[in-house]
């Protein structure tokens, strides 16, 4: 029987009803005597190392968590994260960079109802999540949710009430659970090579610039002092708007020139980026060599950038760093 470790952090999974609105009060422990039919496959130890909306949680906390498991990792079998749903996949994403390699599951799950409801998803996403947590082929960081299990740098909240809240971007699902069986699409626990790392190093003054109509690289030179990389989530496959006065040009000559790095990504959410196809991304892809996200999410764009700006300084090392594939997050660099 396989021993897991769940680590509460709050979320609507553990909220009740206040005058306030939601807010998480149920605890670790509180959580577990919901899933009584967890005893049957799986010892569980609990802990709540801290109850947040998840709107609240950022880096600090990306880093803690990563931070427990290691501390905790040679103890248990697996790893089970309740987590609110709202930034789920920017913690999902984080912790595949945090944690890398590793051969035991790291499963992050919540809910898009409280527990504690007669009606709610909640029981079944953790029933589903341990029992994929104490699974022999089960390994890296996963979102499981709805029944389906998704790689931690691919996970995309596209509904904001369903129970079917995640989508797996540009990329498969790991595998579908259905009632006690999961079915796996992806198995490749033994051809893994690489051996477990932790990383305990985030830089998070990267800003995310969202192009509208009419946005020029003004904002850009304003916001230059006060980050270290930008992600520019440009229309379609990427490009830069030119309204005759060179305004992004001139701003991202001056980023790069600080040291700064620049990644192009996409509004588009599935089929990626690619600068190539059109004028208006090409001539300053190929003048400044940008990064461009391609099939990468951005939430995982910018935990990614987070965590290469946390290793190193060095451009050339960043560019190398950015395009490895880590936990399946990129394919057509």
């Amino acid at each position: 029987m396989k021993k897991l470790l769940l680590i509460a952090t709050g979320g609507t999974i553990a909220s009740k009803y206040t005058e306030k609105g939601l807010s998480p009060q149920i605890s670790a422990k509180e959580l577990l005597s919901y899933v009584p039919a967890a005893g049957d496959f799986c010892e569980i130890d609990a802990i709540q190392p801290f109850s947040l909306d998840s709107t609240n949680i950022g880096a600090p906390q990306w880093l803690a968590l990563a931070a427990l498991i290691e501390k905790s990792y040679i103890s248990y079998d697996g790893f089970v994260i309740c987590h609110g749903t709202d930034t789920m996949a920017y913690t999902a994403a984080a912790l595949s960079y945090l944690i890398q390699n590793s051969p035991k599951p790291i499963v992050v799950t919540g809910a898009q109802k409280p527990i504690d409801l007669a009606i709610t998803d909640a029981r079944a996403n953790l029933l589903d999540s341990l029992r994929f947590a104490s699974h022999d082929r089960a390994h890296g960081v996963n979102i499981v949710f709805g029944g389906s299990v998704i790689a931690g740098t691919r996970a995309k909240k596209e509904r904001s009430k369903s129970y079917n809240a995640f989508s797996s971007i540009n990329y498969p699902q790991i595998a579908v659970i259905q009632d006690d069986r999961i079915v796996f699409y992806i198995d490749d626990k033994g051809q893994r090579k690489a051996p477990l790392s932790f990383c305990q190093k985030l830089n998070d003054r990267v800003f995310l610039l969202k192009l509208i109509p009419g946005t020029g690289g003004s904002v850009l030179e304003a916001l230059a002092s006060s980050y270290d990389a930008f992600i520019i989530e440009s229309f379609g496959v990427g490009g830069f708007p030119d309204y005759g006065d060179g305004s992004f040009r001139r701003a991202i000559a001056r980023c790069l020139a600080a040291g700064k790095p620049i990644i192009m990504a996409t509004q588009v959410t599935h089929e990626g980026s690619d600068m190539t196809i059109y004028q208006v991304g090409k001539v300053l892809k190929d003048e400044f060599h940008l990064l461009e996200s391609y099939d990468m999410t951005l939430e995982a764009t910018v935990a990614k950038t987070m965590w290469c700006l946390g290793q190193t300084s060095d451009y050339a090392e960043f560019r190398r760093l950015f395009y490895t594939t880590v936990n399946h997050d990129i394919l057509f660099a």
